[in-house]
Formats: structure tokens, C-alpha cells, sequence
């Protein structure tokens, strides 16, 4: 078995997970769209006038869907380590390692099933924003940035919280974690509000958060302001940092027990 045989096998098994489990697959799209419908919705009330001045545009939820998608993105970081949590658990994970399947394979089938997780909600938002009133703008290099940072950011995240998971023998730990650093994360980057509103150690924090990177992409494309490049790269040095402390770590560590 090549290692390619390996991930590709593992990654198919993380894939027809998703699928398989109706409820959580539909939680997975009504749990962002309810923040379109509620938290949008409120901000839209206001004057459009007070709209394009704070927000550049005169409908809210064109601001916040590229946040909403980044912020799930990094959520979805946190089923990456409680797949582990579980396969360890139910002992699927020592089925797994006593193969010669690389331990590497098993941390990036786990990584990849994530962000697939993640991206799959994106035609379902970019639809649910239309059915409110966003205009979608025809730049197809546009969506393909985006959908991009989108993908190394969730890669960055997922590799983050699976390592917590691996070098903890508490299963509760990966999620205490992620509770503890998800919420503050999303408020101090730019996902709902522009970085403006911020206080100064705000905007500080906000200026190296990946976050706001990914956001900052997808609000380019649809406000009509594009982001430079940059932001690209500095969401593939995160991934790829992450990632290789990730693939090192269950290299050396990962254990069914």
C-alpha cells in the first residue's frame, strides 16, 4: 500500500461520513444561514446611507457572507479533532495503525475531510445571500481566490486543533480548546464588523489573524475592492506551517491510546 493508496482510501472514508449522517450534515447548513437570516438581517435595518459609510455597501449580508464562511471554516477544524477523539475511542484508530498505512495519511485524510466539510457550505451560503439580495459580480478568478483561501485556512485550523487532539489523552481537550479560541478569533478579525471599529489592540490582533485574511478576499470580490495577493500567501504560509507541525507531531506521537 502507497501512501497515496493510503490518504485516498482514508479521505473517502471521511467523505461518505459527511454524507452518510443526514442530521449533522444538515446542521452543517442551516447553522450559518441562521446568521445571514438573524444577525444580517438586524444590520440591515439600518439606513442606507449609515450602511455604505460603516460597511461599504448598502446590504449587510454581502459584508458578513465572507466572514460567516471563514468563521465556519475554522469550526469545522474542531470535528477534524473529534474524529480522531472518536476513532481512538471506538477503535477504528488501532485497526488503522497496525496497517501500513503512514500515520501521515491518517492526520491528512482527517485535515482534508475537514475543509471538505467546510467548502461544502459554500454554494449553499452564496445562495441563501442571493435569495437576500446580494449581487454576485462575474469574475470567475475571483471565486477561485477565494474558494482557495478558504481552503487553506480551514487546512491551517484543522491541522491546528488534530495536533492538540493527538498529544492530549484527555478526549475533552480538543473541544475545551477550540471553545476557548474559536469566539475570540472570529471577534478580533474583520468576519463582522471592518477593522475600524476596533479599538487599537484590536486592530493589531486583527492584522495578523488568518481570519481576516480569508475574509478579506471573498469581501473583495463582492464589494468590488480586490485584495491583493498577499493575502493568499500568507494564508499558505499558515497552512502550510500548521500542516507540517501537524504531519511531524503524528508522525512521532500518534498512538490509539
Amino acid at each position: 500500500m502507497s501512501a497515496l493508496d493510503a490518504l485516498w482510501g482514508l479521505y473517502k472514508r471521511e467523505v461518505i461520513k459527511i454524507y452518510r449522517r443526514i442530521p449533522p450534515l444538515v446542521m452543517t447548513f442551516i447553522q450559518p444561514i441562521l446568521w445571514i437570516v438573524f444577525f444580517g438581517s438586524s444590520l440591515n435595518g439600518l439606513p442606507k446611507e449609515a450602511l455604505l459609510q460603516m460597511f461599504g455597501t448598502t446590504n449587510y449580508v454581502a459584508f458578513i457572507l465572507p466572514g460567516q464562511l471563514a468563521t465556519s471554516m475554522m469550526f469545522t477544524g474542531t470535528f477534524s479533532s473529534m474524529s480522531i477523539v472518536w476513532d481512538r475511542r471506538f477503535g477504528f484508530l488501532k485497526k488503522i495503525l497496525v496497517t501500513p498505512a503512514p500515520k501521515e495519511a491518517v492526520f491528512f485524510s482527517k485535515v482534508l475531510g475537514a475543509a471538505t466539510r467546510g467548502l461544502i457550505q459554500v454554494p449553499v451560503m452564496i445562495a441563501a445571500a442571493v435569495a437576500f439580495g446580494v449581487v454576485l459580480p462575474a469574475d470567475a478568478l475571483g471565486y477561485v481566490e477565494w474558494i482557495v483561501g478558504l481552503m487553506l485556512l480551514a487546512i491551517g485550523f484543522s491541522s491546528i486543533y488534530l495536533l492538540v487532539a493527538i498529544r492530549s489523552s484527555d478526549w475533552q481537550l480538543p473541544q475545551l480548546v477550540a471553545n476557548i479560541l474559536n469566539l475570540p478569533l472570529m471577534f478580533t478579525s474583520t468576519a463582522l464588523f471592518p477593522k475600524n471599529f476596533f479599538p487599537w489592540w484590536m486592530r493589531d490582533i486583527a492584522s495578523v489573524n488568518p481570519l481576516t485574511f480569508a475574509v478579506e478576499i471573498g469581501r473583495g470580490l463582492l464589494l468590488g475592492d480586490p485584495v491583493d495577493v498577499i493575502s493568499l500567501g500568507y494564508l499558505a504560509a499558515f497552512a502550510s506551517i500548521a500542516l507540517a507541525m501537524g504531519l511531524l507531531i503524528s508522525r512521532k506521537y500518534l498512538t490509539a491510546e
